[in-house]
């Protein structure tokens, strides 16, 4: 997959190899073959304003703002400043970090403080995974007409067929409630540890 994709430029592989050094969490860090993957369905969509929930070191920020249309925005949402300055440093790097407004705060606040207005074109959520539903219903009502909301780790490395923990329980939950929830178009992807794309109805 990732030989045959867009390949990773010189910022996103030196964050990628910065991202290595905290071993215990590395993995948080979106997959080689997400990244082109976001990048093109924000290009597709055409998205001028966009919404991260869970940032750590800013891979999938960045590939959300190397996207967006020209004068596009991305709020990115964290609870935690332990990794976010290497985000930041990649999105200068990049070229980006005037597209992209990050806030440290619980995402729920932050969330619910946005207008009730129904212009969000695309949303990536990828923190912790028993919010989810929150998340979605704190989003799915900002989000415009065909706009996408999208969730990562929706497999939890298979044990959504053998699940082992609350966090596990509150996935496999999750998935079923979105999946029949009548506001959303919806596809999940085997893309990396599981994507679901929510598409939001006319």
């Amino acid at each position: 997959m990732t030989a045959h994709s867009v390949q990773p430029d010189a910022v996103q592989e030196r964050l990628a190899r910065q991202t290595r050094r905290f071993a215990e969490v590395a993995h948080w860090q979106t997959a080689p073959e997400q990244s082109p993957f976001l990048t093109m369905l924000v290009q597709t969509l055409g998205v001028h304003k966009a919404v991260e929930v869970g940032t750590f070191t800013g891979m999938s920020a960045l590939a959300i703002a190397r996207g967006l249309q020209p004068g596009g925005t991305l709020l990115c949402c964290d609870v935690d400043d332990t990794w976010t300055p290497l985000a930041r440093q990649a999105w200068q790097d990049a070229g980006v970090e005037d597209r992209i407004e990050l806030r440290i705060a619980p995402a729920l606040e932050t969330l619910r403080l946005l207008p009730n207005t129904a212009d969000v074109d695309f949303s990536f959520v990828d923190a912790e995974k028993t919010g989810y539903w929150d998340y979605f219903n704190e989003l799915v009502v900002r989000t415009r007409p065909g706009g996408l909301l999208v969730f990562d780790n929706v497999f939890r490395k298979g044990r959504v067929l053998h699940p082992s923990s609350e966090v596990d329980d509150a996935i496999i939950e999750f998935n079923k409630r979105l999946a029949g929830d009548d506001r959303v178009d919806v596809v999940m992807l085997p893309i990396a540890d599981g994507m679901t794309i929510a598409r939001r109805k006319p």
